[in-house]
């Protein structure tokens, strides 16, 4: 991936993790990565509609998943993906607290672990 495809997916954000809203400057020792919202392993490409900025904790987290189990039904449902759907239709902020308002937001938020204590001090 080319250094303008990084650019404009940072630019794109606004500088901030496209799950969780939170800003590069609430972690400026650790750079934010652009990430792969389909994997490569899975067929998933450099094209800037596949990439997403994302921080190192959920980014980890994330990995390859492209689906997870949503805690309050058990299914398997998709991942949360900021290209082909709107953050305000399956997440809410509550305070400090994100919550998931669909099986895909839910689902989203167990498996990139957004709620642990130093997410939210860092969204406070």
């Amino acid at each position: 991936m080319d250094a303008a495809t990084r650019a404009f997916v940072r630019e794109r954000a606004r500088n901030c993790w496209e799950f969780c809203g939170l800003p590069q400057q609430a972690e400026p020792f650790f750079k934010f990565h652009v990430e792969h919202i389909v994997a490569r392993q899975h067929g998933g490409s450099d094209d800037a509609a596949n990439l997403a900025l994302a921080c190192h904790h959920c980014n980890f987290h994330k990995g390859p998943n492209l689906t997870a189990i949503d805690p309050l039904t058990g299914r398997i449902v998709p991942l949360f993906h900021p290209r082909e759907q709107q953050w305000t239709e399956h997440f809410f902020k509550n305070g400090t607290l994100i919550d998931g308002l669909t099986a895909i937001g839910r689902a989203t938020v167990s498996l990139l672990k957004m709620n642990m204590p130093d997410r939210r001090r860092l969204r406070g």
